[in-house]
């Protein structure tokens, strides 16, 4: 049976909680930088600062301009922007990443402040593949190497080639998808990093190293120098990692795992998210140590943590860097300037199940929460919904005077539960909690709680649903739940979203 689920630790693992797989870090001086994959959602490729490793804040979006970043509607889910590389370098950022919609590729984007703006593109039609990583050689030579794993030479200011790509490592004998590469020069050595094994509960970490960026590469003895495979330990599927060293010397990875929960064979309803490991080296070899829910003492003091914004009002002219939207997000379907303090969205046709439908939200980062929102929709549909894909999602939804619960899981979509309510805004709700037998061996992750707030601020249950059907697990791909707001008919708006983190589980709603 897997490992019971503690609640989620402050300080400590996953150091980004919630749906921020792939991350790719560098340090400038005393700051750290991270970004990370974002698949099918607008704005792509999400930044984040830190001063320890531990607290960040995301300052931004790489990719925040249809000019950068175009995710047509037939894309599937979990299609879209993979695996980002952030360095930087002769005093710029540079971001290497792969657009595998149509029409997409790997591109190059850089900025001089990692908040942005971010350039315009740079193709580069001669990299083949995903998961790009740059590196330069001290004359300024620059290597572009990708899953496979492959590398070529790059001039990464035009996107232009020199010669065809040549393979490097295949990594460890019978390991399938040798992926997400990143070159280091360390010491009297190039360092190949890789991930391997497969995203799912068989990834982990190798690495080898040679005497030029091109090898020949001699693979490390003690590889993989990490994996969870095979073990009951409460953060699976670690890998794609990065390697950092910090300004007193000590060396950091940072890598994506899962934490499964509920019974056989475990369920992660979050995403792949970031977590920390600290580093040392022995004969010339990197040697990792635990990825632990609670992290080892650090060799630095711990910078105040960034303060939580749970309630958005949306009084800014613009949405704040959290919020992500499908494919795209244009203004004359997602605003908050056309009724000031209110975020407008305007349907364009569809449901939830397709891939055009107008939905704004924020990735769900805690194991137990609550979410809420004020929405006006009499001029239209809208409501909350929990998202994995088309496919897979739980919605509280309003019309008129009738507020529907729905539930759609594969082929399976059916409006679980009704409830008139008064004409006028509503106040709809979504409550994650542990499900009331945790332990058991057929029992899901959670329960998603979808309910409408009475004006004595109790909340009235529709339904609640099984967690599993809202998984990684169940549903396939790469991404996480995100909790967010939608139209589907005409015009609805939403006064507010709060967002709060809850300890597991909750009270009883009212009947």
């Amino acid at each position: 049976m897997p490992a019971p689920r503690r609640p989620d630790p402050r300080p400590g693992n996953p150091v980004i909680p919630g749906f921020h797989p792939d991350p790719s870090v560098c340090r400038v001086g005393d700051d750290y930088y991270l970004a990370c994959s974002s698949f099918e959602y607008f704005p792509g490729v999400p930044l984040f600062h830190s001063r320890d490793l531990v607290h960040w804040t995301q300052i931004g979006n790489a990719l925040d301009r249809p000019e950068q970043l175009r995710l047509p509607p037939s894309m599937p889910s979990s299609g879209g922007i993979y695996a980002p590389t952030l360095r930087h370098h002769d005093g710029r950022f540079w971001l290497v990443v792969t657009n595998c919609s149509e029409g997409g590729g790997n591109l190059i984007v850089t900025a001089t402040d990692p908040a942005g703006p971010w350039s315009d593109p740079i193709w580069a039609p001669g990299v083949p593949g995903i998961d790009p990583d740059l590196v330069w050689e001290e004359d300024g030579t620059c290597w572009c190497t990708v899953a496979g794993v492959s590398q070529v030479r790059l001039d990464p200011s035009t996107g232009r080639t020199y010669g065809t790509p040549h393979r490097l490592w295949s990594g460890g004998p019978g390991a399938k998808a040798p992926e997400a590469p990143h070159l280091y020069r360390i010491g009297d050595y190039w360092y190949l990093l890789i991930a391997e094994g497969g995203t799912e509960r068989g990834h982990g970490v190798s690495i080898a190293r040679g005497r030029t960026p091109a090898g020949p590469f001699e693979p490390c003895p003690a590889n993989p120098i990490l994996t969870h495979r095979g073990t009951d330990h409460p953060v699976q599927n670690t890998g794609h990692a990065d390697l950092v060293q910090g300004p007193d010397g000590s060396w950091w990875m940072v890598l994506l795992g899962v934490r499964p929960g509920g019974g056989t064979p475990g369920w992660h309803v979050l995403g792949r998210e970031t977590f920390l490991a600290p580093v040392t080296w022995v004969d010339a070899w990197p040697v990792v140590g635990e990825v632990a829910l609670d992290l080892p003492e650090l060799p630095w003091p711990l910078s105040p943590g960034p303060a939580e914004e749970r309630r958005d009002d949306f009084d800014l002219a613009g949405l704040r860097p959290p919020w992500i939207s499908l494919r795209d997000r244009p203004a004359e379907h997602c605003t908050t300037e056309e009724r000031p303090g209110w975020l407008t969205l305007r349907a364009r046709g569809g449901s939830l199940d397709e891939p055009d439908v107008v939905f704004t939200g924020r990735r769900q980062q805690h194991l137990a929460c609550r979410a809420r929102t004020l929405v006006d929709a009499a001029e239209g549909c809208g409501g909350l919904a929990v998202r994995l894909d088309e496919r897979h999602h739980y919605a509280i939804e309003v019309s008129g005077t009738e507020v529907r619960a729905v539930a759609r899981a594969g082929s399976l979509r059916t409006v679980v539960a009704t409830r008139s309510v008064p004409a006028g805004p509503v106040v709809l709700a979504v409550t994650i909690t542990e499900p009331p037998t945790p332990h058991g061996p057929c029992t899901g992750p959670d329960v998603v709680s979808l309910g409408v707030e009475q004006p004595d601020g109790t909340i009235t249950e529709l339904a609640a649903l099984d967690g599993r059907y809202l998984s990684t697990e169940v549903a396939g791909g790469f991404t996480g739940r995100v909790i967010g707001m939608y139209a589907t008919e005409g015009t609805a708006r939403f006064d507010w979203f709060d967002y709060e983190p809850l300890d597991g589980r909750t009270e009883a709603p009212s009947p």
